[in-house]
């Protein structure tokens, strides 16, 4: 009886408030980093350590490697056709379908064209006071903060091997 009221605390189970408190302090630490390094857009960062931190390092590297490769190719998509081309919806439209036609000829993921696709946008999409070149490059630092911590948490602090849920009676 006492180890079951252990492993269980407002009603939750142990794993998924351990869970919880290892996806906050990832996210946290992102969002300071970032802030340190003075990113114009720190929440970034945490968005991408929410997105990468995975119970494994194995699984953290596939969906950090999928971020890292979609926001380069987004970023840069965007700031070269925002500079050279304008910013209409029909070049935001052939941006997009390039980007997916560049990961589908390069073999790479679909999450990593869903990440390009949405560096894209608030690169190319969002009314900025800044150059699209700049955009491009906090976009890809914050992303890359956010990557970084995922993974190091995802290594530091990697989760417990779940336990099988009883089958209901």
């Amino acid at each position: 009886m006492a180890k079951a009221r252990m492993e269980k605390w407002l009603g939750a189970d142990h794993a998924d408030l351990l869970y919880a408190a290892r996806l906050t302090v990832a996210a946290v630490a992102s969002l300071l980093i970032s802030r340190l390094l003075r990113l114009p857009e720190s929440y970034w960062a945490a968005i991408a350590t929410i997105i990468v931190l995975q119970p494994t390092m194995g699984a953290a590297w596939v969906t950090a490697k999928d971020r890292l490769i979609g926001t380069a190719l987004g970023a840069t998509a965007g700031a070269l056709l925002a500079t050279y081309v304008g910013q209409s919806l029909f070049v935001f439209g052939l941006g997009l379908f390039a980007v997916g036609v560049l990961c589908a000829i390069a073999r790479i993921e679909r999450g990593a064209y869903r990440y390009g696709g949405i560096t894209l946008v608030i690169v190319m999409l969002i009314a900025r006071t800044q150059p699209p070149w700049i955009v491009a490059i906090h976009r890809a630092l914050e992303m890359s903060v956010g990557v970084a911590v995922g993974l190091a948490v995802t290594a530091l602090w990697p989760e417990a091997e779940a336990k099988p849920k009883p089958a209901a009676a």
